[in-house]
């Protein structure tokens, strides 16, 4: 693989503070780096410096001759009076780039629904922040620098940047990628290689600060967590405490994402040994009980519920909302993905009872109390005099998280304020921070029903790793509205989606079905019934299509018995790929069998396709029934 860029020596400074020193890395033909680290670590400010940007200082940053490189900053540079199509193509004739399938790609998955003569002066902050994206891919580069490239996109963005990045860089003499993302699925759905970089310390009493350096992984993110857990392993007693985050984010991976994880160069045995007796990330029974002790049965029902919002200056109105029918179950944990402008945050204002419906209603339980956690933290600059800890304990000082009752400092440190952190102005600390702030405050009042709106905004991996770990503890309803994949399959139970027709649908198969319903562009189509959710609860939408002429018994019966011959086949296709990943595991904890990994992960990946194939079959035959059952 011929080398693209790398650095020798490399010595990073900021005012006083030492970012990095000593630091070698190379970047290949065909490498994709992902790189992560706390906020201000400097992952941007290294992105610079290989970008040519930033002059080193010390060091020096090599590149073969005649690499192209093109960067994608945190800001934009579009100056008012641009085109939108100038902006991206600059003077390059249409016929030259129109005739470009990639380029005809990044127009349809970024700029679709702008107007390319449009001045960038007209744009919203998430506008102009993809056409900066579709610049910086157009663009005829080697190496391509991308800088937090998945901000404002939502989930069906993330996906379709992810496969375009795959595609034009899976190849021999494809280039090269490096980028700095928060985004964990989409780390592990893209990267080769993992760049973590380490802050350094500053040891106080008249010693020099220890510089930074940058730890490298191969593999994604969940290769990346696996390696991390085993270098902690090793770090002993020193890494303890971040160690048991780690076991619970691993022993999520191993369950719900096996398929996702690259080999990593590490001994497989110490890794199963390390989470072989880890318990479920949460202790669903425990919760649920508890959940039903605090809240009642009725928590929050929306019952035929539309919203409507003025259209324009005339009588016209737009319907957001229309005829939605939910019942949020006590201790029910649901993530909620929409395209923009589908009505997720009027959705949560319904909830908190900050927003009345324009028909229908919501009925509230006695006992429910609700938190929720908005997109901007504009409430705590009143706050800004006051210590992180002063602004938490305010709130309370005691709260029970998991069953242990924590103070307000204690839970400051839980969720990454280290103890000189903790004792810093509110005003001073970084925008990452001030989120952690808003949802400690937050968890301190004791709801039972918490409204996350993009919880991830500004947080670093090892802070959503705390965040997660906090939530696993909520005993309550949780509602979460979220563009991080991630993050919603990783704390919540099931997901919903609302697909800009008005409508909520249940989503048995997760994100990957809104997906697919988004690509098929069936935004008209009727709720998927869930199947065995456990959730107690519904939701309906007004797309359903008009009943059918009432069906002879004999259909009906026929449709059911098809159903559940498929359920049969579902259930074997289910216990065949378990015992795989059963057997998968056994073989990993014995070196002298290592042969035999490859094998058995064709037959996990065959066993697994065809239970994918039979659950399309059983979700189209009880989509079947249920239209049966309409016209009943």
């Amino acid at each position: 693989m011929a080398h693209l860029l790398g650095v020798e020596g490399l010595r990073l400074v900021v005012g006083s503070r030492i970012l990095l020193d000593g630091v070698t890395l190379g970047i290949e033909d065909g490498t994709r780096v992902g790189v992560l680290g706390p906020n201000g670590a400097g992952k941007s400010t290294l992105l610079s410096a290989l970008s040519g940007q930033r002059e080193p200082d010390g060091g020096r940053v090599t590149r073969t001759g005649g690499v192209r490189l093109a960067m994608l900053g945190q800001g934009d540079d579009l100056v008012a009076g641009t085109t939108v199509r100038s902006a991206v193509h600059g003077e390059v004739p249409e016929h030259e780039w129109a005739s470009d399938a990639a380029v005809r790609d990044i127009h349809a998955g970024l700029l679709a629904d702008l107007d390319l003569r449009a001045d960038v002066a007209t744009l919203s902050g998430g506008q102009r922040r993809r056409v900066a994206l579709a610049s910086v891919l157009t663009a005829p580069a080697d190496v391509v620098i991308l800088d937090e490239p998945t901000n404002h996109l939502d989930v069906e963005g993330v996906d379709w940047l992810a496969r375009h990045l795959h595609e034009r860089f899976a190849g021999r003499r494809a280039g090269a990628l490096v980028t700095v993302t928060h985004d964990r699925w989409f780390l592990d759905a893209i990267c080769t290689h993992v760049w973590e970089v380490v802050p350094g310390a500053d040891p106080g009493g008249g010693r020099a600060q220890v510089p930074g350096g940058i730890e490298t992984y191969d593999g994604g993110y969940a290769a990346y967590v696996l390696a991390r857990a085993e270098r902690a392993r090793q770090a002993a007693a020193a890494a303890a405490k971040r160690e048991n985050l780690l076991r619970k984010e691993l022993a999520w991976l191993r369950r719900g994402a096996p398929a996702r994880t690259s080999k990593p160069r590490f001994r497989i045995e110490a890794a199963e040994a390390l989470i072989a007796d880890v318990p479920p990330p949460r202790d669903t029974v425990e919760l649920m009980a508890m959940a039903t002790a605090r809240l009642g049965k009725r928590v929050i029902d929306l019952e035929d519920v539309a919203v409507r919002y003025p259209d324009g200056a005339g009588p016209q109105q737009r319907t957001v909302l229309e005829r939605v029918t939910w019942r949020l179950a006590p201790g029910e944990r649901v993530g909620i993905v929409g395209v923009n402008g589908a009505g997720k945050t009027t959705l949560l204002r319904l909830l908190a009872g900050t927003q009345e419906p324009s028909s229908g209603r919501v009925v509230r339980g006695k006992t429910v109390a609700v938190a929720t956690l908005s997109q901007s933290t504009h409430e705590l600059d009143e706050l800004a005099d006051l210590r992180v800890v002063e602004a938490v304990s305010m709130v309370g000082e005691r709260v029970v998280v998991g069953g242990k009752e924590l103070t307000a400092a204690q839970l400051v440190e839980r969720l990454g304020f280290t103890r000189q952190r903790a004792w810093t102005r509110v005003g001073e600390i970084s925008g990452g921070e001030r989120r952690r702030l808003q949802l400690l405050r937050l968890l301190m009042t004791e709801p039972n029903v918490l409204l996350l709106d993009e919880p991830t905004n500004d947080l670093d991996t090892d802070t959503l790793a705390a965040v997660e770990d906090i939530l696993d503890s909520f005993p309550g309803t949780l509602v979460v509205v979220s563009h991080d994949r991630y993050l919603l399959e990783r704390v919540t139970d099931h997901q919903m989606a609302l697909l800009g027709d008005g409508a909520l649908r249940a989503l048995p198969g997760g994100v990957e079905q809104y997906l697919e319903l988004r690509r098929q562009g069936l935004g008209g189509q009727a709720p998927t019934p869930s199947r065995r959710s456990g959730q107690g609860s519904g939701a309906r939408g007004a797309s359903r299509p008009a009943s059918p002429a009432r069906p002879d018994g004999a259909r009906m019966r026929e449709a059911t018995k098809g159903l559940a011959r498929i359920e049969r086949r579902l259930d074997r296709a289910a216990a065949a790929v378990e015992a795989l990943h059963a057997r998968l595991e056994e073989v990993s904890a014995d070196p002298a069998r290592l042969g035999e990994l490859a094998e058995l992960g064709r037959e996990l990946a065959t066993a697994q396709a065809e239970h994918a194939r039979i659950e399309e079959q059983w979700l189209a035959a009880a989509e079947e029934v249920e239209s049966l059952g309409l016209g009943a």
